[in-house]
């Protein structure tokens, strides 16, 4: 299941139609920048910087369930819970549930959280990545308190604004969300596209659409190396990464099971996250397959000063091997790579895990 972190992934101009209305008019409708406040966006901080067990993130999750059964999973530390309907049950408003929320989390798994409390899921997000001391931050939903929390936002902390985006926005010196909010709508689509431009001046304008989607967390298993001092070294975070997928592959096969996709989270020394995934050509336990892909969503990031406090990979939306289809190939190369492997858990089974490890291999904390 990709997760739902991957959507600030960089949105291609022209692609698709926002459903917002693109003028200048204000924001409607509950999902717009106005309403009161009834989102949570939750993200987990386990002691110690260490990674959230599947257990205790299935059993937070089950924790929201008692407040709404509106609750989407964003794994591998997040979460969404629209609690509309439970305001009046419990009666308190959205940010007396959130310190609800703080105060089971810590009883029940000694697991602190931050929380983002406003009227759509962009906000709530951004409110709890949003630099404060308080545990529980809330955006007032008024339009004048969402127009002065977006202010003085960059392009990048708008979901779908990426790097690239960012910089051409930048250009035109459109260097803020509220810039962004007030440019003409005719302007951005010039700049970025007729799609991406409705959807960037909608996001400037506090307005998200995307609603709260329950969902039940996928069958997944993941690995985390966290390093010893904050990575600057990207050779050093690629070795890390084909650590983790070796292991996930040889886990992945002992158990008989391929995954569907594999997710890619980077902690960093402030402890905020990024969190990207790829859906796999096809469902496979293929070490090679796994560390290309690992990769593929590093590079992508384009960390080039970032200081890494650690990785983690996460192969998602498991299924038994039996189940699914491998496209045979002429590939030679493919070929020997795959009987390569089969020798290598032969030698595992037989030896240990450790008794065949890829060159490159580092410790895993």
């Amino acid at each position: 299941m990709p997760s739902a972190e991957s959507t600030a992934a960089e949105v291609p101009a022209g692609e698709g139609a926002a459903e917002e209305d693109g003028g200048a008019g204000g924001p409607r409708g509950a999902a717009g920048a106005g309403g009161a406040p009834h989102v949570l966006y939750v993200r987990f901080h386990p002691a110690g910087d260490a990674a959230l067990g599947e257990d205790v993130y299935q059993g937070l999750l089950a924790l929201l369930g008692e407040l709404t059964p509106v609750v989407e999973a964003l794994p591998p530390d997040a979460a969404l819970a629209d609690v509309r309907g439970a305001l009046r049950y419990f009666g308190r408003d959205a940010a007396g549930l959130a310190e609800i929320v703080r105060v089971r989390a810590l009883a029940r798994y000694g697991v602190d959280c931050t929380v983002g409390v406003a009227a759509n899921p962009m906000l709530a997000r951004m409110a709890a990545h949003d630099r404060s001391a308080e545990a529980v931050r809330t955006v007032p939903g008024d339009p004048d308190a969402v127009a002065a929390f977006l202010a003085r936002k960059p392009p990048t902390a708008l979901p779908g604004v990426g790097p690239a985006i960012a910089r051409t926005l930048c250009s035109y010196g459109l260097d803020s969300a509220a810039r962004i909010a007030d440019a003409p709508l005719s302007t951005l689509q010039r700049i970025l596209g007729a799609a991406t431009a409705r959807r960037v001046h909608a996001w400037a304008r506090g307005i998200d659409p995307a609603p709260v989607t329950p969902n039940s967390l996928a069958r997944a298993m993941g690995a985390e190396h966290r390093f010893r001092h904050d990575e600057l070294d990207p050779v050093r975070r690629r070795r890390a990464l084909l650590t983790l997928a070796d292991g996930l592959g040889v886990r992945l096969r002992t158990s008989g099971q391929v995954a569907v996709a594999l997710s890619l989270t980077v902690r960093y020394a402030d402890r905020s996250t990024t969190t990207r995934s790829r859906t796999l050509a096809e469902p496979t336990a293929h070490t090679p397959v796994l560390t290309a892909t690992a990769y593929a969503l590093h590079d992508a990031l384009g960390l080039q000063r970032a200081r890494v406090r650690s990785v983690a990979l996460r192969v998602e939306g498991l299924m038994g091997a039996e189940l699914a289809a491998h496209q045979l190939s002429f590939d030679p190369v493919d070929d020997k790579s795959r009987r390569l492997e089969a020798a290598a858990d032969r030698a595992r089974a037989r030896f240990g895990v450790s008794a065949v490890r890829p060159a490159g291999f580092l410790d895993v904390a």
